[in-house]
């Protein structure tokens, strides 16, 4: 298994720098292709009159402009990145847009969720992505601009969705230097359970030639399972997470789990997702 087609989503008004480098490296290290996909749609005024029709005209001409922007910023920053590279751009919904162009793609790139309000006319959210996109999703927050596989931290809850991401991330574990299997067991877990199931996991990878460690985490009393994987995380100094996406609502499954939520927010490391 390789990635053949690296996806990069872009956004106005926001650096892309850090993402445009990391699908550069995604695509160098696959010999993959690269496509750059970006989207917005005007918002419209809450009235509607001749000189609504007009704000209406200059704010799409405002965007295709932008857009333009977005396009020369990927060209040039894949021009000597070796791959094939494409681009597509609409006026459209972002999240709309992405989820549908993610059909070419073996795995997407998305930057970080703000934990501010969101523009959904402007931005694709790694949160409106990661329950539907149907590809892995690498979170690439502002504050990263590489790729870093020194150590990888596998996120472990023996479910479909974490049993997805790992098979998802294979690709990366391969060229990875050191990798850690770390579950946090729930209140009530067998911790031998447990044991056999981080062990398990080690052994499938050792089959697929990926040497890996296998680790039960103990929290404090009181401690979230989002904190205990940070700290986890920085102990380790972990460079990419690898978990499962979880969400609450049967309802497009919008509302994410707490340590999900907090993967797709921080902004410290790059985190691999699959749902």
């Amino acid at each position: 298994m390789t990635y053949a087609t690296v996806m990069v989503s872009l956004a106005l008004d926001q650096p892309n720098e850090p993402r445009l480098e990391v699908a550069g490296e995604l695509a160098e290290r696959f010999e993959a292709a690269i496509v750059g996909v970006a989207a917005a749609q005007f918002a419209p005024p809450l009235y509607f009159s001749a000189e609504a029709q007009g704000l209406i005209d200059e704010g799409e001409a405002s965007i295709k402009w932008r857009l333009a922007g977005l396009e020369a910023e990927f060209r040039a920053a894949t021009k000597n990145r070796g791959g094939h590279a494409q681009w597509r751009s609409a006026l459209d919904f972002p999240a709309r847009f992405v989820l549908a162009q993610a059909r070419c793609a073996d795995i997407v790139v998305s930057g970080a969720r703000s934990p501010a309000f969101s523009d959904a006319f402007a931005r694709a959210s790694p949160k409106d992505l990661v329950m539907q996109v149907g590809r892995p999703l690498l979170v690439v927050p502002d504050t990263v601009n590489w790729l870093d596989l020194r150590n990888v931290l596998v996120a472990w809850k023996d479910t479909p969705e974490a049993r997805r991401a790992v098979a998802d991330a294979l690709p990366l574990l391969r060229k990875a230097r050191d990798v850690t299997i770390a579950m946090i067991p729930e209140q009530g877990d067998d911790r031998s359970v447990a044991i056999a199931g981080v062990t398990d996991v080690a052994d499938w990878l050792a089959r697929h030639g990926i040497t890996a460690t296998a680790r039960i985490c103990e929290g404090a009393p009181n401690e979230s399972a989002a904190a205990q994987l940070e700290r986890v995380a920085g102990d380790l100094g972990a460079g990419l997470i690898i978990a499962g996406a979880y969400g609450h609502s049967r309802f497009r499954e919008l509302i994410l789990g707490g340590v999900t939520q907090h993967l797709v927010t921080q902004s410290a490391r790059s985190v691999l997702l699959s749902h």
